[in-house]
């Protein structure tokens, strides 16, 4: 392995040292010894002993006592084991510069053993394959991170985005149809912003009409990610354009194999093609692809874009924090020909500085489940939590990128499978703005918190919509 490549499959140790005892900024720095196993994971939020975790854990569905211990610490230590068996150890060296063929291969693997454990889908209702408690499922989420799980990238939207719209306004056919088939590997892609329309959605073109049966569509969507493994769309397509544009939108369920469906992968500036755009020429639709009421698009679509808030974030703030972190650390911690990084008072300041930060993180989210939970969460929440981990990520990938110099302008390649921090910390600082700028820039969550949660007056509109 080249030392490019070292540093994009992230810093090796033994699988005990990384699954038990993770390091972190105060260990480094010899503020505090490391804590004991049985706190690991539990320690990053407090929950293990929390009045929130007791409550969580008390809305236990069925299921909990037979599929899953329901004391939290017997089923933290159930999904600690789990991981020490299940996690295939060599993953990140694996996933470096793998095939796309390789990747989803894996992905579909990876999938699959999580499923089998009851791990894949637990927010979804016990019906379909979940029913793990909030309190179990923020658990889960916290010792997968702590042990450098892969992370679900093909599967997200079809789990997330596309499982919260089915549930919320599809027709039992279409649950029936499509639920057990996402959990048999069916992929999904969301198509819904186009080259006029990304952070406006309301104003997108992509044009249906209704022919006898069907739904003829006609249209381009750009930034659809992952839509060159995708079985299934989820399409937004102006239905009634002499209706005012939020309300002329319909939501559709689009087979990706239908003919005049074209896929253009972008190549990224990190040379990745994570990024399609998708042409469709006079695409025909089914009338049962319809979800939702004719026109009511909109009101859908929001569901499926409050799916990427809550557990979500969770998972990524305890993936930052875990192997993200560490691996910051260990670079700063390496010996170079000046010494070790961490020498040095300011890095060692800022390095201080993220972990406060990425502990405000973890409670954020936190915070924002339990609240769901209590059904108390505010209209602007949501907003604050993707505003704080987008910018909180770009921060911490370009500290790495600074901390490593010219060498780390090296590293081209980055393991496929992994969180948006991997060690390779300039394509890490590139890919971070796909959190800045897609599902509402940062310049609009900002308004939607100033508006919504704080109350103050509207920004003035440049048209009436």
């Amino acid at each position: 392995m080249t030392p490019a490549d070292e540093a994009r499959s992230g810093p090796t140790a033994p699988a005990d040292a990384v699954h038990d005892n993770p390091i972190t900024p105060a260990d480094v720095l010899g503020a505090r010894s490391t804590p004991p196993a049985d706190r690991v994971g539990a320690q990053s939020t407090g929950l293990a002993d929390s009045a929130g975790a007791r409550s969580l854990a008390s809305t236990a569905g069925v299921g909990v006592g037979e599929r899953w211990p329901a004391d939290l610490s017997a089923f933290r230590a159930h999904v600690r084991h789990w991981c020490r068996t299940q996690i295939p150890g060599d993953w990140r060296q694996t996933q470096l510069g793998a095939s796309d063929a390789e990747f989803a291969r894996f992905q579909q693997d990876w999938f699959q053993r999580l499923r089998t454990a009851g791990f894949a889908v637990p927010h979804w209702p016990v019906e379909y394959g979940g029913g793990m408690p909030v309190g179990h499922q923020i658990v889960l989420y916290q010792e997968l991170a702590a042990h450098d799980a892969p992370r679900l990238v093909l599967a997200f939207v079809a789990i997330h985005h596309a499982a919260a719209t089915l549930l919320a306004a599809g027709t039992p056919e279409q649950r029936a149809r499509h639920l057990p088939a996402i959990l048999d590997g069916e992929i999904w892609v969301q198509g819904f912003s186009e080259p006029d329309a990304g952070s406006d959605l309301a104003a997108l073109r992509t044009a249906a009409h209704r022919d006898g049966d069907d739904w003829v569509v006609t249209g381009q969507k750009v930034w659809a990610s992952g839509a060159q493994y995708a079985d299934w769309c989820l399409l937004l397509a102006r239905s009634d354009p002499s209706a005012p544009v939020r309300q002329g939108i319909s939501y559709f369920l689009l087979d990706m194999r239908s003919p005049g469906i074209e896929v253009r992968p972008i190549r990224q500036a990190t040379g990745e093609s994570h990024f399609c755009e998708i042409f469709l020429d006079h695409v025909r639709v089914p009338a049962s692809g319809l979800i939702g009421a004719e026109n009511a698009g909109w009101q859908v679509a929001q569901r499926t874009l409050g799916a990427e808030r809550g557990l979500t974030m969770l998972e990524l703030a305890e993936r930052l924090g875990n192997a993200g972190f560490r691996m910051l650390l260990a670079d700063a911690a390496r010996p170079g020909p000046g010494g070790r990084a961490l020498d040095d008072p300011v890095v060692a300041d800022c390095l201080a500085e993220l972990e406060i930060e990425i502990t405000g993180l973890r409670a954020l989210c936190r915070d924002l489940v339990e609240r769901h939970v209590a059904g108390t969460v505010g209209p602007a929440d949501a907003s604050v939590v993707k505003l704080y981990y987008s910018e909180l990520l770009q921060r911490m990938t370009d500290f790495g990128a600074e901390l490593g110099g010219v060498d780390a302008h090296t590293v081209l390649r980055k393991p496929m499978s992994g969180g948006w921090e991997s060690g390779a910390w300039v394509l890490d600082f590139l890919g971070s703005w796909e959190w800045t700028i897609p599902g509402g820039t940062s310049e609009i969550q900002r308004t939607i918190i100033a508006e919504r949660g704080l109350g103050l007056p509207r920004e003035p509109a440049g048209d009436k919509r």
